[in-house]
């Protein structure tokens, strides 16, 4: 059974959200944007960010990488031509509207495929993950920013009990690390290497999935 995706509502809201985005998130998730970029500059130079947004996290990429970067609403991307403008980002190579599920670049061309904060507003992660994965060099990691979800306990029933205030920002508490974990295990060449929390008290965390390098 095919998944419908509701792209064009998708895009209305983004329209909507562009031009106070930035004054929403700009402090609440630089720390996460900043270590997730440096984790994935860490694995070359050749980087893909997938939703890129109104481009916050592109100031966090050092010099010498090549950046591109891909995001569903034209309106978001405006607002990150102006921050590559304004701010003289030499490191960005190409910003394009693109679907994270159906991604027009060759295989194996990035080291580092950064997701920062929109995993859990893809309509299908792990289609979206495939193509990640089909994009990255052997040995390469998709980094993910994100809030996700405690695996049990009381944490988990406070966030269950909050679920419909933290959807309302984008956010599920329903998409938990194991997630990630049963994908990679699935593809038979993926594997999560690491799960750091980030400020705010741990509420976001990034997940680094690494890629086998071929023997």
């Amino acid at each position: 059974m095919s998944v419908q995706y509701d792209l064009e509502g998708q895009k209305r809201a983004y329209e909507k959200w562009a031009p106070i985005y930035d004054k929403v998130y700009v402090r609440l998730l630089a720390d996460g944007q900043r270590k997730a970029a440096l984790a994935a500059a860490a694995c070359g130079p050749d980087i893909l960010e997938v939703g890129v947004g109104t481009g916050l996290v592109l100031r966090y990429y050092p010099a010498g990488c090549r950046v591109v970067g891909v995001d569903l609403s034209v309106h978001m991307l405006a607002k990150a031509r102006e921050k590559v403008r304004d701010l003289g980002l030499s490191q960005v190579r190409g910003l394009v509207a693109m679907d994270a599920c159906r991604l027009g670049l060759p295989d194996a061309s990035f080291d580092a495929v950064t997701v920062p904060f929109v995993i859990t507003l893809v309509p299908d992660p792990e289609g979206a993950l495939d193509e990640m994965r089909r994009v990255l060099k052997p040995g390469g990691e998709i980094v993910i920013a994100s809030k996700m979800g405690a695996e049990g306990g009381f944490p988990m029933k406070v966030e269950t009990a909050i679920a419909p205030i933290v959807a309302r920002m984008g956010w599920s508490s329903d998409f938990k690390v194991s997630r990630l974990r049963a994908w990679a295990a699935k593809t038979g060449d993926m594997s999560v290497i690491d799960v750091q929390p980030v400020f705010p008290a741990g509420f976001f965390k990034i997940v680094r999935i690494r890629k086998a390098r071929q023997a």
